[in-house]
């Protein structure tokens, strides 16, 4: 920035200069120019330390939100008596738990995954076509890759490998422990794939992925293309021999997925409502045969309040499923959670949209929360299951 000073003739021509108008005024200007440079940084947040809109107004600072009081009044019991930490009381429910809100910047923050080893979360912004590391020792955020070609849902396998959906390359891949990425599934009967959105391990090494068409209707979360699968399935990649089968084919959008803990159940969303009003926004639960790798006796687990939708799921070690929910009333835009017979017990209300979610901490009792532009967290008093 420049800038000119001028001043009275009486002080520019024979009266001398009076310094201390000078120096006021410079000061001025440099607070100014101070002002004008802080305010810029802000709002440009490149790493997303600062500023994301939201809908709350002014925009939330990281850390505990507004007004967050113990107990939170974010976190809602649908159980009496609201503090109870019984089996039948909301185990996010604590006197002394809170919504945080610990990093910030992004376009559409999705796919978070724990990686205990590293006590690190690393979860997609879609959009800006990057991964990202939040390190919860020391609340440091980086960009883990850059370009993800526009990656979405994320896991880790039994051996600590990442699970990659992505969007503009079609594809599921696993970044080995040397950094170097292998596809693990690209077609399907000789076609490619829609957009693979997420996937989850099993005890066994397959590798569960849903396939919709989200990241190929346009170019704002991947590459535009015309679907080449006659329908949006989900599939199972063998462990030993990589093979890819289809095991269900009759979503309208197939989205998030997750085993209950004896993964004897897996719980899958389908967000056809997102492609007109009369399909489904709900999530199904079928029975697993693992060792036969099929799926049956398919039946509605939950609806969703529409105009919502949810896409992620994760379960604790007492069978409870935990679901993001977002897109419709804002009244509504959080984290439910249910217990295994499909009562809601109770909601974490989050200001933004929120599209999938993950158990971390050294404790696994850290739940973290992709809400839009922002990255979440609260501790419960429940435990995530140990599977991803």
């Amino acid at each position: 920035m420049t800038s000119s000073l001028t001043f009275p003739d009486s002080q520019q021509h024979g009266g001398g200069f009076d310094r201390r108008k000078i120096l006021t005024g410079a000061a001025a200007l440099a607070a100014s120019a101070v002002t004008m440079k802080t305010a810029s940084a802000a709002s440009v947040a490149p790493l997303g330390q600062t500023g994301a809109p939201t809908t709350a107004s002014p925009p939330l600072p990281l850390g505990p939100l507004p007004g967050a009081r113990y107990p939170d009044a974010r976190l809602e019991s649908m159980k009496k008596p609201k503090v109870s930490f019984g089996p039948t009381g909301f185990p996010a429910f604590a006197g002394t738990m809170a919504v945080e809100r610990v990093a910030t910047g992004f376009r559409w923050a999705e796919g978070p995954v724990y990686f205990p080893a590293g006590r690190y979360v690393l979860f997609s912004d879609i959009p800006n076509n990057r991964i990202m590391r939040f390190s919860e020792d020391d609340g440091h955020l980086s960009v883990y890759r850059q370009p993800s070609m526009n990656s979405n849902g994320n896991t880790i396998d039994r051996e600590g490998r990442l699970i990659t959906c992505e969007h503009s390359g079609r594809r599921v891949t696993r970044t080995e422990l040397d950094g170097s990425i292998t596809i693990i599934a690209d077609k399907y009967n000789g076609k490619k794939l829609n957009s693979p959105n997420d996937a989850v391990v099993a005890a066994d090494g397959s590798i569960w992925f849903c396939d919709p068409a989200y990241g190929i209707g346009g170019y704002y979360e991947g590459i535009k293309a015309e679907p080449e699968q006659d329908k949006k399935n989900v599939y199972r990649v063998d462990p030993k021999s990589g093979d890819i089968k289809m095991v269900v084919d009759d979503f309208v959008e197939p989205n998030g997925l997750c085993f209950s803990p004896d993964e004897k159940k897996l719980y899958i969303c389908d967000t056809g409502f997102t492609d007109g009003p009369d399909n489904p926004s709900h999530i199904r639960v079928f029975d697993v045969d693992l060792g036969a790798g099929k799926l049956s006796n398919s039946k509605v687990f939950a609806d969703m309040p529409k105009p919502s939708i949810t896409d992620g799921l994760r379960c604790d070690t007492a069978g409870r499923l935990w679901c993001s929910v977002g897109w419709g009333d804002p009244n509504e835009d959080g984290v439910r959670c249910y217990t295994a017979d499909g009562d809601l017990l109770g909601k974490i209300h989050i200001p933004e949209t929120v599209a999938n979610l993950c158990f971390g901490g050294q404790q696994r009792n850290r739940l973290y929360i992709c809400g839009s532009s922002s990255l979440y967290a609260v501790y419960t008093s429940a435990q995530g299951a140990m599977k991803p």
